[in-house]
């Protein structure tokens, strides 16, 4: 498949998903199957919050998709590292960055919570709020505000990744992989694919 038919594959996933027509799956014999070894087509870097998990949410099996999670899908060096080795060394032809809505490190990144090791997390998001352009009150409880950032996040996210792994953009640019962004509503339930 290339990049693209997996991306539609992705798109026709979640529109089971949102139409609760999901296919029927025996996860058992999923989980036997790809003991011996896994060649999923795609890796999906999505949020941690429990409402927005990727295997679900693009109809996906065991053994379909890397699937990588961490709070306000911020991109770092660990991130950037496991990309590489789902792209460069397992195969997979897409890299595909989403963000949803409601985000609580979006959030949180907006009200300068300082917790611990969050603190530094958190951080990774500010550019996300510098660089929205929002007109209205730019405040946490502004949920079209705290979404509004989510999206950017999600475009420099990605921006990160080309900038910051010349594997993957190397594979990008000869067509090998394709990287994309999404955001998840948590409402409706569809993912939209960003260009």
């Amino acid at each position: 498949m290339t990049p693209g038919q997996i991306i539609e594959e992705l798109k026709k996933g979640n529109e089971r998903f949102r139409t609760g027509r999901m296919t029927r799956r025996d996860y058992l014999e999923e989980q036997r199957s790809s003991a011996g070894g896994q060649y999923p087509a795609a890796v999906v870097i999505g949020c941690v919050d429990s409402r927005a998990p990727a295997e679900i949410i693009f109809d996906a099996g065991i053994g379909d998709l890397f699937n990588g999670r961490i709070a306000g899908n911020v991109v770092n060096e660990d991130l950037l590292g496991s990309l590489e080795f789902a792209c460069a060394v397992a195969g997979a032809k897409v890299v595909l960055l989403f963000g949803h809505t409601a985000c609580g490190a979006v959030k949180g990144a907006i009200d300068d919570v300082e917790l611990g090791n969050l603190t530094g997390l958190l951080a990774r998001i500010k550019p996300a709020i510098a660089a929205t352009k929002f007109d209205g009150e730019k405040v946490s409880k502004n949920a079209a505000y705290v979404d509004a950032v989510a999206r950017t996040n999600v475009a420099l996210g990605l921006a990160q990744i080309r900038r910051r792994s010349p594997i993957l953009a190397e594979l990008e640019s000869k067509g090998s992989i394709q990287i994309a962004g999404g955001m998840y509503d948590l409402t409706t339930g569809l993912v939209e694919f960003l260009t």
